[in-house]
């Protein structure tokens, strides 16, 4: 019986890292989605990445696009877009991204995502810093 005990208790070790990984690799999907929607000017698939709270603000996929080119153009068109350090807590995921825009000036972006009732990932928000500004 012990060893059964053990055994469960040792799975249950390595299965939790493995989960939050699972989860940082499926908030990266959803991010790279809703970049690569950005750059084929995909305003419908761009908006359905976007969670709930971010669809009441902007309640259409043009209006939400519009925002985008104009307060994220960094993300919107960019030079490069690389996936850093992500965080994890409970159905919350962290995601930073290092950019580089279309004029080569480096951007850091902190994407955050909540798991929703349907099991899916939603961005619930990007806040973008030049690199090298302080917070």
């Amino acid at each position: 019986m012990r060893v059964i005990v053990l055994l469960a208790a040792i799975l249950f070790a390595f299965a939790a890292p493995a989960s939050a990984a699972d989860d940082v690799a499926a908030a990266q999907d959803v991010i790279r989605a809703q970049e690569q929607a950005f750059s084929r000017d995909d305003a419908a698939v761009a908006y359905s990445y976007a969670a709930p709270g971010i669809q009441q603000i902007f309640p259409r996929a043009d209006i939400f696009m519009l925002m985008v080119q104009d307060s994220y153009a960094p993300v919107y068109r960019h030079k490069s877009f690389e996936f850093g350090e992500a965080r994890t807590e409970g159905g919350w995921i962290a995601q930073r991204v290092h950019i580089v825009d279309a004029n080569g000036e480096a951007w850091e972006a902190l994407y955050t995502l909540e798991r929703q009732a349907d099991g899916s990932l939603k961005i619930t928000g990007c806040s973008l810093l030049k690199s090298g500004q302080a917070v």
